[in-house]
């Protein structure tokens, strides 16, 4: 049986982000995986392999960034930077110092990927606290594989731009982003970069990061996280000790993942889980 047990971590006087304990008869208190989602999404996205995790021995957490699912809303503006800075960094002081766990394996979708890769390369005593990291569909400056995605690109910010969001029923999310959110993305991707604020330049700081990153892709991902994007991504930590699967038909999967159901399927629990339980207990690489 899951058990779930919701934690506020304050964030203000009458604000607070939601941080989701999730266990089994079966998690370890010595065993803990901390997961965070991405754009467009909250926790949900998250709970089929939670779910897995914990009947496989771990002590689950997933955290919701501000302005998603049980987080408190906000009017105020925010981008990757502030989650990464932030968000993050509240949840590793809880873990780390509160709860005194000594170390985590991570397991990130999409922009949770992202933001945990910023919080990392700002914050890089954290970093061995971290023993490995799974990344689905995750990349930062690497959609425009195509002329037509480049356009789509340019078509989203001066459409998200126009209306102030994007809608999450226009690519089948639950949470609405903004133009100020996903501006940075987008921006990253069209100028094929990886600069934050003041001119920070993360793609450069991200060889400092040798925690062992197993990046799953889909065939089946054409904009948010195509193949190429995560591959480039994935070889910007310059390390050997990192590993791509690329799950397709033609590789032996039972379909070409898109985006959301390379991590939210029924799927995605028979034929890639079981490759991230091994990721995490160490039989697939050199930690």
């Amino acid at each position: 049986m899951i058990k779930e047990q919701l934690i506020k971590l304050k964030t203000g006087e009458d604000s607070f982000i939601a941080l989701w304990k999730i266990t089994s008869s079966e998690s370890l208190i010595d065993k803990n995986i901390l997961l965070a989602h991405g754009t467009f999404s909250n926790r949900k996205v998250l709970n089929g392999i939670a779910e897995y995790l914990a009947k496989n021995k771990f002590t689950c957490w997933i955290f919701e960034w501000r302005n998603h699912g049980h987080s408190s809303p906000t009017s105020e503006n925010f981008n990757f930077e502030a989650i990464a800075k932030k968000e993050v960094l509240l949840v590793f002081d809880y873990l780390f110092e509160e709860c005194q766990i000594e170390q985590i394996d991570c397991v990130t979708h999409s922009g949770g990927g992202i933001c945990l890769t910023m919080a990392l390369i700002n914050e890089p005593q954290y970093k061995s606290k971290i023993k490995s990291i799974s990344m689905f569909g995750c990349q930062a400056f690497g959609a425009a594989t195509s002329t037509y995605n480049y356009v789509k690109l340019w078509a989203a910010k001066f459409a998200s731009k126009l209306i102030g969001f994007i809608p999450a029923t226009k690519i089948g999310g639950e949470e609405n982003e903004s133009y100020y959110y996903m501006k940075q993305w987008l921006d990253w991707n069209i100028k094929r970069n990886f600069i934050g604020e003041e001119g920070f330049d993360y793609r450069d700081k991200m060889p400092s990061i040798k925690i062992p990153i197993l990046s799953i892709c889909g065939a089946g991902d054409h904009f948010i996280a195509p193949p190429e994007g995560c591959k480039s991504f994935l070889a910007a930590y310059q390390n050997d000790n990192n590993k791509l699967v690329y799950c397709s038909k033609e590789t032996g999967y039972s379909e070409n993942y898109n985006h959301s159901r390379l991590l939210h399927s029924r799927n995605a629990a028979k034929e890639i889980y079981p490759q991230v339980l091994e990721w995490i207990n160490g039989k697939e690489h050199v930690g």
